[in-house]
């Protein structure tokens, strides 16, 4: 998908992504490349979070809403938190085209959970 990570923080996580090689077949940035940037900028930020608390993090919910599309260039993923808990964090997720105009908005979920342990199964 081309991802690369620009910041990365407890406070933000901005990736960008071209939309070259992320198009469907009209030409436009396909909505599930966008629902999986989305998912995975808002996921890593919560992972961040919870390597604070000695935890990791797995989504347990994400929707979005498409405003705008777009045929050409860079989008840029920004996730923000919303609630950053102990169990549970949710974020916003905003992917922006080159004129800063908004194209998606994500809200994402994720489970905090104690890290495995090396060489176990969980149940």
């Amino acid at each position: 998908m081309g991802v690369s990570i620009v910041e990365q923080s407890v406070e933000r996580v901005v990736a960008t992504m071209p939309v070259e090689g992320n198009r469907q077949s009209f030409g436009l940035l396909h909505g599930g490349a966008s629902l999986a940037v989305g998912e995975a900028v808002g996921s890593w930020a919560a992972v961040i979070h919870a390597s604070t608390l000695g935890r990791t993090a797995v989504g347990v919910d994400v929707s979005a809403t498409h405003h705008r599309s777009v045929r050409e260039g860079t989008v840029t993923v920004t996730a923000t938190p919303i609630h950053l808990g102990r169990t549970l964090t949710t974020h916003e997720v905003l992917i922006t085209d080159d004129a800063g105009r908004r194209l998606c908005t994500l809200r994402i979920t994720n489970l905090l959970l104690d890290r495995p342990v090396p060489g176990t199964v969980s149940p």
